[in-house]
């Protein structure tokens, strides 16, 4: 189980899944609910109708037994006088609830419609006082003799009639009458259509939604496994590119334009710079043990000549090969040290202080320089230059110019000789660690290669650049921008 959740894959069709079933559960509950309250709605607009005709009948003097709504065909009625008795009731009414009132049988005392008529006919004052009456109860409540009021009362409830029950939904209207005073009529209308559309609706919501969950998860399961289809591509691929340690390999690039695709593009731009570091790794190894075997065979060999012969031990010799090493060792440990990615120190140094003090005891050095501050590493940007002097010096006829100048917010030193210069395509190539132009120019005079590779990782060290151009005399310019000191 915690091996299948843990998939992407299975994740993103659990949440899909989720989501969309929080969803359904929400709209289905909203879609009820509003259903339940249309369908309840409308049971009461005809129960209120119900009513109101029953109670126009009683405006219009009709007596109770004829009362057209009593037959019991649209629901059951009942009408309550002031005192809360029962005066009429729907025929074969069995039980009722939900009226305020459960009685089901006209009240013995209650009087017929007719029994009212002909009093009212034969007792002039009786019928005179009974409108005084009903006149001061229409002034409180504000209802004519003969008017229906304008509102209704709602409640939920259930009936027996001839020995069905069903649940009703009840108005209540009220209804000033000329001789029988203040009558109120309670009229219900069936539920049995809102519970049948509810509980079909409710069925359908049951059985579709569990298979409408079961078709999201399958299509969010189908489209997500085609989506991750290239990532698991390039998931075997890495692992075969680290079994094999092969960096040439790279990972299949699939032809969309989205996040994948990019994840693969980066993966491969990746494994190629991996690649061309470890090139650069095995050539610099390869290179670096070329240059040491040298001056070690030649310090061997005259070691082992000493041996044999001490009158013809070549100590001038031994003393320059061993120094020779010891510069190439300290050449190889300060590359070490740059590409482990080692910063310098944040101390403040003068520019043209240091030219002046690297070009002190050299023939042929011309400082022109202004006094500016970067920050770094003394010893680091002492040897840049330095390296940059030695260069210029074995490529110079006769004079090497260092200057040192402010350009907006950088430093600028120069270093220009007037030798043949370097040409345009190997201005870069000329950076490159072990790279010596004069293949024919012997190791002793032209070093291993490394001064240049080592000034360029100072000055990307200390955030500044070092190019190769030509200068004004006509030979190479060695220019180094570094960021003012703040």
């Amino acid at each position: 189980m915690r091996r299948l959740f843990g998939s992407v894959r299975a994740r993103a069709t659990l949440a899909a899944t989720l989501v969309v079933a929080v969803a359904l559960v929400a709209a289905g509950a909203a879609v009820l609910l509003s259903l339940r309250s249309n369908l309840i709605g409308e049971a009461g607009t005809r129960a209120e109708r119900s009513a109101r005709a029953v109670a126009s009948e009683l405006a219009a003097r009709t007596p109770y037994k004829d009362l057209s709504g009593l037959d019991g065909d649209d629901g059951p009625v009942q009408v309550v006088d002031e005192e809360g008795r029962l005066v009429a009731a729907s025929e074969d009414l069995e039980r009722i609830t939900g009226t305020g009132t459960g009685e089901v049988t006209p009240s013995p005392a209650a009087p017929s419609g007719a029994d009212d008529d002909e009093d009212s006919d034969d007792s002039g004052d009786d019928s005179d006082s009974g409108s005084d009456s009903d006149s001061d109860s229409d002034s409180d409540d504000s209802l004519e003799p003969g008017e229906i009021a304008s509102g209704a009362t709602f409640t939920n409830g259930s009936a027996t009639i001839d020995g069905d029950t069903e649940d009703y939904r009840f108005a209540e209207v009220q209804v000033e009458t000329h001789e029988r005073g203040r009558l109120v009529v309670h009229a219900g209308a069936p539920l049995s259509a809102e519970h049948s559309a509810v509980n079909t609706a409710l069925t359908v919501m049951l059985l579709g939604f569990p298979l409408l969950l079961a078709v999201v998860a399958g299509v969010t399961w189908l489209v997500t496994r085609r989506a991750l289809r290239p990532v698991e591509g390039i998931r075997r691929e890495m692992a075969a590119i680290t079994a094999s340690e092969d960096l040439a390999r790279r990972v299949p690039e699939p032809a969309t334009h989205d996040e994948i695709a990019r994840l693969a593009r980066t993966t491969n731009e990746t494994l190629a710079a991996l690649e061309a570091s470890v090139e650069r790794q095995r050539r610099f190894v390869a290179d670096a043990s070329h240059e040491l075997r040298s001056p070690i065979a030649s310090l061997r060999t005259q070691l082992e000549v000493a041996a044999a012969h001490p009158e013809l031990l070549d100590l001038d010799g031994a003393v320059e090969d061993t120094v020779r090493l010891q510069h190439l060792a300290a050449d190889l440990l300060l590359l070490a040290r740059l590409d482990a990615g080692e910063k310098p120190a944040g101390t403040r140094v003068d520019l043209a202080a240091l030219a002046r003090e690297e070009a002190a005891g050299r023939s042929g050095v011309v400082v022109d320089a202004e006094p500016v501050e970067v920050a770094g590493s003394r010893g680091q940007l002492g040897r840049l230059l330095a390296n940059l002097l030695d260069n210029a010096q074995r490529h110079a006829r006769e004079t090497v110019t260092v200057t040192v100048r402010r350009e907006g917010e950088r430093a600028v030193l120069g270093v220009a000789d007037d030798g043949e210069g370097v040409p345009e395509a190997d201005r870069e190539r000329i950076f490159e660690r072990f790279v010596r132009l004069d293949a024919a120019r012997s190791r002793d005079d032209g070093g291993a290669g490394l001064g240049l590779a080592i000034a360029r990782d100072v000055a990307a060290r200390h955030g500044g650049t070092l190019t190769a151009g030509a200068a004004p005399a006509g030979g190479a310019l060695f220019e180094l921008r570094l960021p003012l000191v703040r």
